[in-house]
């Protein structure tokens, strides 16, 4: 037994079901250990962000990780802008990196790089392997990272993969558990007296990977009692909503609305988040959301499980088992589907009424999907997924492992011509893993967002040749013939009525499809 294949019998023994690689000559002992390790699903794909961002899809909607299998430095470069999401997200992810063989690297062959340090920055385990020997603690404590909602990258060297072990161990190491949640007691007492205090002028902002069901119902109820409102960070990793879920607000992405919505605020419960700040600073602007003044208390961090301390919460701050308003679930009501010319504000009304019964929404629809997420907040039970890190191109990646983590439910992705250039690889990959997802691609052939951001920086006067740094005709990119160049059917949608059209018969056909739709 070599070492690649004690790695792959370890990250098999703790869970692992599923590595999304894009491999080279230092990993193919891996490559060859998957043949014997049938538990783990092989899955390839044509660029190394895809890789990392299925991972990360897939690490969200299962809360297992899964593995990546990159190329030295340069393939682990290609997957870092997703790998920033995914630790954004605090989804589980090991990554396995291969690198030269031990005695190889001081030659300094043309893919010699540090790979450590190129994988530090955006990950929150890092470790070389020395050695066959060492490979399964290694691959055991990767694993143990990544369920604390880590991202792990473990540097395999080659000459560590191929060598054959001394000692085959008599069964596999198995990751250190989680620690269990620790509720700190001071903290619920002071944000209970803040609340209490508060009454309206109090929000409860989740952030992080705490917004499950349960603890977005323990919120709910916890405003019911206290007359806080209760809100989601404006990139979050997961939330459940539609009908029988517990609403929460989402946080405006323009600094100026989320402004107006935090100075209704004196006071904030950080639930896995942090005070919030905008993306960006801005001439004569402040780098705060919340005004002066605002007082905070964190009542968990990002990575942790939030319901113990909600429970303590609710039983301190106020009638536990309180009913009114805030603590109904929402109602399911579906809007009429829109006819006619298209326009963001149909986009929204439509999509409340088409999301599927326990779809998954994976969103990147940047500036078209501005009035999305208050639309759909009574459609049919989903999950919603956002980009986090605010690196783009995430959204087609992400779906092909939320899709993988979820046989059976459809998976919906809002995408942006612009973002979607970035991965369109992914659609490969769904093709060829026979993916139930549909993907509508909102094309206005341009990057709408950075010329809002124009405005924001005080940019006043944008002339022809600036203008044409912000534009994507000349030319225009055919989203359909792309699609199918690929592998993945694809049509495109000029009027409401055709998008429907196409839509129902994408979800009933199952398998990857692309609706370009033309704005």
């Amino acid at each position: 037994m070599n070492g690649a294949q004690a790695l792959l019998g370890t990250l098999a023994h703790n869970g692992v079901e599923v590595c999304f690689a894009n491999p080279g000559t230092s990993e193919m002992h891996a490559v060859a250990a998957l043949q014997d390790t049938p538990r783990i699903r092989g899955s390839l794909v044509l660029f190394e962000g895809v890789a990392t961002g299925a991972a990360d899809g897939y690490g969200r909607m299962s809360g297992r990780p899964a593995a990546t299998l990159l190329h030295l430095g340069p393939g682990l470069a290609n997957g870092l802008s997703n790998l920033h999401n995914a630790r954004r997200a605090c989804s589980p992810v090991v990554n396995v990196i291969g690198d030269h063989a031990s005695y190889h690297r001081a030659l300094d062959a043309p893919l010699t790089s540090d790979v450590e340090g190129a994988a530090r920055p955006f990950s929150d385990w890092v470790r070389t392997t020395a050695g066959a020997d060492a490979v399964a603690g290694d691959g055991a404590a990767a694993v143990a990272a990544s369920l604390r909602g880590q991202i792990a990258s473990l540097v395999l060297p080659a000459d560590a993969a191929w060598s054959p072990l001394r000692d085959v161990p008599p069964q596999w190491p198995v990751a250190d558990p989680a620690p269990a949640p620790v509720v700190d007691e001071l903290a619920v007492t002071e944000a209970a007296r803040l609340l209490r205090d508060a009454g309206p002028r109090a929000a409860i902002l989740f952030g992080g990977r705490t917004s499950n069901a349960v603890a977005l119902e323990l919120a709910a109820r916890i405003a019911a009692s206290t007359g806080a409102e209760v809100l989601v960070n404006t990139h979050i990793a997961r939330v459940p909503r539609g009908a029988g879920r517990h609403p929460a607000r989402k946080v405006p992405y323009p600094v100026e609305q989320a402004r107006e919505l935090f100075d209704r605020f004196d006071t904030v419960v950080l639930v896995g988040a942090a005070p919030p700040v905008p993306f960006f600073a801005y001439p004569d602007k402040r780098s705060r959301i919340a005004r002066p003044g605002t007082r905070f208390v964190e009542l968990c961090d990002a990575r942790a499980d939030p319901e113990p301390a909600l429970r303590a919460l609710l039983d301190t701050a106020g009638r536990t088992g309180a009913a009114g308003p805030a603590a109904r679930p929402a109602g399911l009501a579906l809007p009429a589907r829109p006819t006619g010319t298209i326009t963001p504000d149909k986009l929204a009304a439509f999509l409340a009424n088409v999301i599927p019964e326990d779809g998954i929404v994976v969103d990147e629809s940047i500036t078209t999907g501005r009035s999305f997420h208050a639309a759909t907040a009574t459609a049919r039970p989903h999950d919603w997924l956002s980009g986090t890190g605010g690196s783009i191109g995430y959204a087609m990646p992400v779906a092909v492992g939320a899709a993988m983590a979820c046989p059976g439910r459809r998976v919906l992705t809002l995408e942006s011509d612009g973002s979607g250039l970035y991965m369109p690889q992914a659609l490969w990959t769904q093709a060829r893993e026979g993916l139930d997802v549909v993907t509508l691609v909102f094309a206005n052939r341009r990057y709408q967002i950075l010329r809002n951001e124009m405005a924001n920086v005080g940019v006043q006067d944008v002339g022809e040749r600036a203008s044409a740094l912000l534009d994507l005709t000349s030319p225009v990119v055919d989203w359909v013939s792309l699609a199918r160049g690929l592998g993945v059917q694809a049509t495109r949608a000029e009027t409401m009525d055709e998008l429907a059209t196409a839509t129902d018969a994408a979800l009933a056909a199952g398998g990857p499809t692309v609706i370009e739709v033309l704005l």
